[in-house]
């Protein structure tokens, strides 16, 4: 139990019915969206879409999605990759040839086709009670009426602003000004197309004018995209992979997903008796940072589009942990940078749901970069991922830029189980850091036993190229410690990440956890 002289916050609990995300008005529209009938799935798509208003600087209907859930009344994971594909006439060597040695953040070039609505569009139908018409309702009606910027949206909106290019800066400033705490922020033109989408389905979005918008707004800029590959988006059915720690079972969805990547940091870190030592002491931090090295190398070399990635087997291998295990010294952290071949962001939305039937619904949905790419089309201001900076431009690396292929992804949604039962959905924001900030919540929760909103309270860590990047959480003689390890540490400016959970106890009662890292919470009723 915590200790109720300090200011934190308690755990939500409820039997009906739970959301947590990281804004409040996308968990009361969950809660109430249950209300009305509709399932985890209903609920999960009307938060996220109303995310897209409330931190349009973090996603909208421009981005992607990863979906993990199960049935009501089932234990067996599904999947479904809502991520876009490179337009078709993509091509690394243009690029190249331009001089890039990276894909541009901020240029067509680096737009990937949404694939988001087409997502939610399939769960809707095939998971969903309710249909996408009643779904979309509650985001259509606050991006009309205009909703008030939260603390944390507000940080980073001013943070992100200078993305913003062409049309962009006059759908996402308002009056020709980054909005303060308060303010209110309405979108006519997202709620126009959330109207057709209702009506429609998914041809209101990937067809007719909405598309054209979209498409107008990318050839202005050199793209080479085209109306069939607006027109040939489509989610697609994946199978979980998984992984133990303890008496847990991790499923994550697969790539171009990063999952595998947490899986293979966990794997590394069974090797290390971490729960005899202080959870929020160097020599865990030092253990965690070398294991994350050790993991994300493996992913800038390995992970990719499914059909260009033929190195899975060897990353979940529990002998390939045992191997990179070997290579971390307890008094030393290696003295070498991680490839950077795959850009890092911080910004993204994740939303659980757990209903009275007990089906569960992880689901993270991001533009990538803070505004993505910083292009709207014009007509309807529909801000355009930039995941295609997600690609490398290294020649025959199996994420090399392409036509029609997935891009690698950060974004990573988490459903845990327990001998066999679906325990907790879980996601952690941010980025690169998520399969790290997965691992350290698994660990908060198994090792030292800690519940999941005070597993996410903890302060965080994080081996992030060559530095190593501390919370404010730690005190002084953490960071010195550190230090004489032989690792250059830094303060972000930015919390690292976010989190949101959902436990299934074992009497059906539901208890959810939000990072006070963001201005979202729990509700349940």
């Amino acid at each position: 139990m915590r200790d109720f002289h300090k200011p934190q916050r308690s755990s939500v609990w409820a039997q009906n019915g739970m959301c947590a995300t990281s804004h409040p008005l996308a968990a009361q529209t969950a809660i109430e969206i249950l209300k009305q009938g509709g399932n985890a799935m209903d609920a999960a798509i009307a938060g996220a879409v109303l995310l897209g208003i409330c931190e349009p600087q973090m996603t909208g209907i421009g981005g992607d999605c990863f979906v993990l859930f199960n049935r009501a009344s089932s234990n067996t994971i599904h999947a479904l990759n809502g991520s876009g594909r490179a337009p078709g006439a993509a091509n690394a060597q243009a690029l190249r040839a331009k001089g890039f040695s990276t894909v541009p953040l901020n240029s067509a070039d680096a737009v990937t086709m949404p694939g988001a609505v087409d997502a939610f569009c399939q769960l809707a139908e095939h998971e969903g009670k309710l249909g996408i018409d009643q779904i979309l309702q509650p985001a259509i009606r606050y991006a009309e009426e205009g909703v008030p910027v939260a603390p944390r949206v507000a940080f980073d909106w001013k943070n992100d602003v200078e993305t913003l290019q062409g049309a962009a800066r006059d759908w996402y400033l308002v009056n020709g000004s980054v909005p303060s705490v308060g303010q209110k922020f309405a979108h006519a033109g997202q709620a126009e197309v959330l109207r057709r989408i209702a009506s429609k389905g998914r041809d209101g979005f990937y067809s007719g004018e909405v598309a054209e918008d979209m498409l107008a707004a990318l050839n202005s800029r050199g793209g080479v995209h085209t109306a069939d590959d607006f027109a040939a988006v489509s989610a697609s059915k994946d199978i979980p992979i998984s992984g133990h720690y303890k008496d847990l079972e991790l499923l994550e969805h697969p790539p171009n997903g990063q999952g595998a990547t947490a899986i293979l940091l966990l794997n590394i870190l069974k090797q290390f008796d971490l729960d005899s030592l202080d959870p929020f002491g160097a020599e865990r931090i030092h253990i965690e940072a070398e294991a994350s090295k050790l993991a994300y190398d493996a992913r800038n070399r390995f992970l990719a589009d499914p059909d260009h990635t033929t190195q899975l087997e060897h990353m979940l291998s529990p002998q390939t942990a045992v191997q990179l295990a070997q290579q971390i010294d307890p008094k030393r952290a290696m003295n070498w940078p991680l490839p950077a071949n795959s850009a890092v962001h911080k910004d993204t939305v994740y939303i659980t749901v757990v209903d009275k039937d007990q089906m569960a619904v992880s689901l993270i949905y991001s533009i990538f970069h803070g505004f993505g790419s910083g292009i709207a089309s014009d007509k309807f201001g529909i801000l355009l991922q930039n995941r295609g900076a997600g690609f490398t431009l290294e020649e025959r690396h199996p994420n090399e830029l392409a036509g029609g292929k997935r891009p690698m992804h950060t974004i990573i949604p988490a459903i845990l189980r327990q001998n066999g039962k679906v325990m907790m959905p879980f996601g952690v924001m941010g980025g690169a850091y998520q399969p790290t900030g997965h691992a350290r919540f698994v660990s908060n929760i198994c090792d030292y036993g800690l519940d999941p909103q005070a597993a996410m309270d903890a302060p965080r860590a994080f081996a992030d190229a060559d530095v190593l990047k501390l919370e404010r959480g730690y005190g002084g003689d953490v960071a010195e410690k550190l230090q004489d390890l032989g690792h250059k540490v830094v303060v972000p400016d930015t919390p690292l990440g976010g989190s949101q959970a959902i436990r299934i106890h074992d009497s059906g009662v539901l208890e959810g956890a939000s990072d006070p890292r963001k201005d979202g919470c729990a509700l349940g009723y």
